[in-house]
């Protein structure tokens, strides 16, 4: 997979334009339609849903490809940081920015916020905005559409990308192609843009032969973008700016001043410009496209090649079955005779819908939330900046966790008010320190903190330190943690 997403620049695809191009990819959200798969702390966009990348390293190197293109600003929450930081890292991407987002604010402003932000870097940039949730195949013929593109961009123009409609969806906008544009392939001026319309309206956009579906892909350069955005929803901008002047650099990451940033208004780039603008062009993306913000979403793009119309992921075995995504993340999903569903299994949900049902799964998800239920916020396995934590056992008064700390990895300074813990390292080494002790602890040796004592746990080695923790105490809630020190800058 990722060979085959950097395949466009080795082949010479890409924007050609000469004018430095900014990968802008949209990160945030939490995917709730994915659920139970994608959770609050760990969205679709986070998850490798198609193969071993995630979504956003996909992107990433799909916009890797494009020539003249450089390190990308990545739009994400406080919260996705450090996920959103080592999975660019695996791929490659050193030196780019990760934009933090006090809260989301729609696509608008985030895009406005990359913009000010490149612009700040330096030069003029052409923007390629890219959501972090798409498939896009194969990957050549999305830089052919970069590259033709590119060129609009670079006169000023606003370019979108089309994608010829396979039904009349009522969740994309449309976009009515105008006139060819003078010595272009696949381009033409934009006579109309309809952000989600209604069943009726879609069937006559799709029946007219005339229409787009719109990919949420856009280029335009940097300043011509926020001086067209000003001009249609001046406030925006205004907020923006002042967020960005005030934010502060941390690590990798660029923090957004949240005071400044909070009476921005909460609006689409559809909205907000596309819809107005009348300096728009659309190029014709001749790929095959999907908005993986579903679970149908995933099953129309795995679905083609089964003669029976199945995506079977994991330990599935399936008898008489057609129609239906069965998706398995570690226990047996065994199914008969099913008929368009979809059935989706976690180590602590399961998931179960007909597929003229599954949209609801959203309201499931405002259930959880709305009950405080911790399967809506992450799954059993937690990721952290130095590892991750397991949950394998919790009753009122203890909890067991498998904790695994990568190489190099150290968690934070820190004591707690209301639990013991107990360590036992099964796997690699571990550097201990307890009150105003520090000692090595190799596999099968353990320790005990007890309450209210400073601890810290470091991984020296180079292969990873796997330890088992047996917490007891009155409270075993992740907030009764008091931190003294952290390198990642974390407060809680």
């Amino acid at each position: 997979m990722k060979e085959e997403l950097e395949t466009g620049k080795a082949n010479g695809d890409g924007g050609g334009t000469g004018t430095p191009i900014v990968p802008v990819i949209l990160a945030g959200g939490s995917g709730s339609g994915l659920w139970p798969l994608s959770r609050e702390l760990y969205p679709k966009q986070l998850l490798p849903l198609r193969g071993e990348l995630t979504l956003l390293q996909e992107a990433g190197l799909r916009a890797k490809g494009v020539r003249d293109a450089g390190d990308p600003i990545v739009v994400c929450s406080e919260s996705h940081r450090f996920l959103v930081a080592e999975q660019l890292r695996s791929i490659g991407f050193c030196n780019g920015s990760i934009l933090l987002e006090p809260f989301g604010r729609n696509t608008a402003p985030a895009v406005a916020l990359s913009a000010l932000r490149a612009r700040k870097r330096g030069g003029d940039p052409i923007l390629l905005v890219m959501p972090a949730d798409h498939h896009i195949s194969p990957v050549e013929r999305f830089h052919r559409a970069m590259e033709e593109g590119g060129r609009h961009a670079e006169k000023g123009r606003l370019v979108m990308f089309g994608v010829v409609p396979e039904s009349p969806e009522t969740g994309y906008g449309y976009i009515l192609k105008g006139e060819k544009e003078p010595g272009c392939a696949d381009s033409f001026g934009v006579e109309g843009f309809w952000e989600k319309p209604e069943s009726d309206a879609a069937r006559g956009y799709v029946e007219s032969g005339r229409c787009y579906w719109n990919s949420g892909i856009f280029m335009f350069k940097a300043s011509r973008f926020l001086e067209e955005l000003d001009r249609f929803a001046p406030g925006v901008v205004s907020a923006c700016a002042l967020a960005v002047d005030k934010g502060i650099g941390d690590l990798d990451f660029f923090r957004v001043d949240a005071e400044a940033f909070d009476p921005c208004p909460c609006v689409s780039l559809d909205c907000a410009l596309m819809e107005k603008s009348r300096d728009a062009v659309v190029v014709e993306m001749k790929a095959e496209w999907g908005d993986l913000d579903s679970w149908r979403g995933l099953w129309k793009v795995g679905s083609s090649g089964d003669s029976r119309q199945n995506v079977q992921v994991g330990d599935v075995l399936a008898h008489d079955v057609s129609g239906c995504y069965l998706h398995s993340t570690g226990r047996l999903i065994a199914a008969v005779g099913l008929r368009d569903h979809v059935v989706v299994e976690t180590s602590d949900a399961v998931l179960v819908s007909p597929w003229n049902r599954v949209q609801e799964v959203r309201v499931l998800v405002d259930e959880l939330k709305a009950k405080k239920r911790e399967e809506a916020l992450s799954h059993r396995k937690v990721y952290r900046p130095w590892g991750s934590y397991e949950c394998i056992n919790l009753e009122k008064r203890f909890q067991v966790k498998r904790i695994t700390v990568k190489p190099g990895g150290v968690l934070s300074l820190q004591m707690h008010h209301h639990r013991a813990e107990h360590w036992v390292v099964v796997h690699g080494t571990a550097l201990v320190t307890k009150g105003d002790e520090s000692f090595l602890l190799k596999e099968d040796q353990s320790t005990y903190i007890p309450l209210g004592v400073n601890h810290r746990l470091e991984n020296p080695g180079k292969i990873p330190l796997e330890i088992i923790e047996v917490q007891s105490g009155s409270y075993l809630g992740e907030d009764d943690i008091v931190r003294f020190e952290d390198v990642y800058g974390r407060q809680r």
